[in-house]
């Protein structure tokens, strides 16, 4: 059983929530059975080996391969496949994409499933969709040549209407397709920001709750603050305005930004699904 999780972690997750207002008991304590399931874990990236091993009480095989999930974005042929995902989704081809793609809130959940259906009852229900940011009054400010992705964190249920240069691409099967066109990614405190920090391109953060969510909702991996490889924003207004200057504002985080992809996406580089296939292989040799 090979564990490739989801991405390197920004949030506290796993035990790493045992002391928070949030904490889902009946889930950690179902963690190290879990995880004792598991034959090897993938690791995305040297950062989050080990905590991964200390969120996920996992005391088994780590294989630090960079995640499988990304490897279209460090892809030779990337550029035909981001063309390819713009056609199926019908942005034009002249327009600047802004990808938004925040993650879901804990206080904002709804009440745990009681259907006898559902595959892990102990877990926290869907999160209810509550943006702070109004993606049609950026569309709006940005105008035409502008298209705004909206992606939802797929716990969270709700969304955003259709409307001219906005078009909700939840449904979208790949994260990492919808990073792959974007020019610029707009999120809050979501993990994408380690994988869309392989593209290069800017990041904005819409980082209205700032306060709350580090000392009360969950808290972070990594000192956030200091380390965002681009500007922490409040407002609507003042994330339409830094796409507005964009060039400057990536011109002003270009160090954080480049010290950020060093320490925290240090083994993308196209081939992790060959190296987990190696590693699989290996065991049959």
């Amino acid at each position: 059983v090979v564990q490739t999780w989801h991405g390197t972690p920004l949030g506290r997750f796993g035990t790493g929530l045992t002391e928070t207002l949030y904490a889902d008991h009946q889930h950690l304590a179902t963690l190290a059975h879990r995880s004792a399931q598991w034959s090897v874990l993938v690791s995305p990236s040297r950062f989050a080996t080990p905590l991964l091993r200390r969120s996920l009480a996992y005391g088994g095989e780590v294989l630090e391969a960079g995640s499988p999930a990304n490897d279209v974005l460090c892809a030779p042929d990337r550029e035909k496949t981001a063309e390819e995902i713009r056609r199926t989704l019908g942005v034009p081809e002249d327009h600047r994409v802004v990808l938004y793609a925040p993650t879901y809130r804990d206080h904002l959940a709804h009440p745990p499933s009681a259907s006898r259906d559902a595959p892990d009852r102990t877990a926290p229900g869907p999160y209810r969709w509550d943006p702070a940011l109004d993606p049609h009054a950026l569309a709006r400010s940005l105008g035409p040549g502008h298209t705004v992705l909206v992606r939802r964190h797929p716990r969270v249920t709700g969304g955003v209407r259709n409307g001219p240069g906005v078009l909700d691409v939840s449904g979208h099967p790949s994260a990492a397709g919808l990073l792959l066109i974007a020019d610029v990614l707009v999120t809050d405190y979501a993990g994408l920001m380690f994988d869309f920090a392989l593209t290069g391109r800017p990041m904005l953060f819409h980082t209205y709750d700032l306060e709350h969510y580090r000392d009360t909702v969950r808290g972070f991996c990594l000192d956030f603050e200091t380390r965002a490889p681009g500007p922490l924003l409040v407002t609507t207004d003042e994330v339409a305005q830094a796409l507005h200057g964009l060039g400057a504002v990536a011109a002003r985080h270009a160090d954080a930004y480049e010290s950020f992809r060093r320490d925290y996406c240090d083994l993308d580089d196209g081939g992790a699904a060959g190296r987990v296939a190696d590693r699989l292989l290996a065991d049959r040799a």
